[in-house]
């Protein structure tokens, strides 16, 4: 029986978010796949060498920063997640990532304070109303590049997330970031296929780049 969650902060912050980190334990095979992942959207959009600062907005138990330390070594990175448990365990995973326990809705970092500020697989949980309060939160901060990893529609739909209402939606994000952020240029987009890369599940991407003031 499908039910309703109301809060999808509440959801992922609870019991809900704990099954989630369950699910995904890290693994080697998860951290080449990321090496891999994030390799290739960098390089394709030609960004890596100019990347010094990347923060991670909805980075659970870090899964992501263990292959962006491998490809950006010396770059700053932080993030922000909501689950109290995700928090802990990428602050313990020796990685030096600064994480705050927050929301994709105020980030709790100052304006352009990043070279890269990106999301995967996180927006989709993000109800529609309060999705452009989060597009637009994550350029806020980013000084200079967007990346967002996501399912793709061609129409925005809701879809069953494990027995759950309210808690995932498809659409086209690449085009809402071009309509919620004024003067963004396309540098690279492409697909996560899940046949080679499991973890990331059939994946659509999108660099930006933030037209100079």
């Amino acid at each position: 029986m499908m039910t309703e969650k109301k809060e999808t902060v509440s959801a992922w912050s609870g019991e809900f978010g704990a099954s989630y980190i369950e699910r995904n334990r890290i693994s080697d095979d998860v951290k080449r796949q990321g090496v891999t992942a994030f390799g290739r959207i960098l390089d394709t959009a030609n960004v890596r060498q100019s990347i010094q600062s990347v923060l991670e907005v909805g980075s659970n138990i870090g899964i992501n920063q263990f292959a962006l330390r491998e490809l950006l070594p010396k770059a700053t990175l932080s993030a922000v997640e909501p689950n109290a448990e995700a928090c802990a365990a990428l602050r313990g995973a020796g990685l030096g990532v600064d994480v705050k326990q927050g929301t994709a809705y105020q980030l709790p970092f100052d304006a352009e304070s990043h070279d890269l500020v990106f999301t995967s697989g996180v927006l989709i949980h993000i109800p529609p109303d309060k999705l452009e309060t989060a597009v637009r939160e994550m350029a806020r901060v980013s000084r200079r590049y967007l990346l967002c990893s996501e399912y793709f529609s061609h129409n925005p739909e809701e879809i069953d997330y494990r027995g759950q209402k309210g808690l995932l939606w498809k659409r086209d994000f690449g085009s809402l970031f071009m309509d919620v952020v004024p003067n963004l240029t396309v540098r690279s987009y492409g697909f996560l296929w899940q046949r080679e890369l499991p973890h990331f599940d059939n994946l659509n991407w999108w660099v930006f780049e933030k037209s100079a003031k």
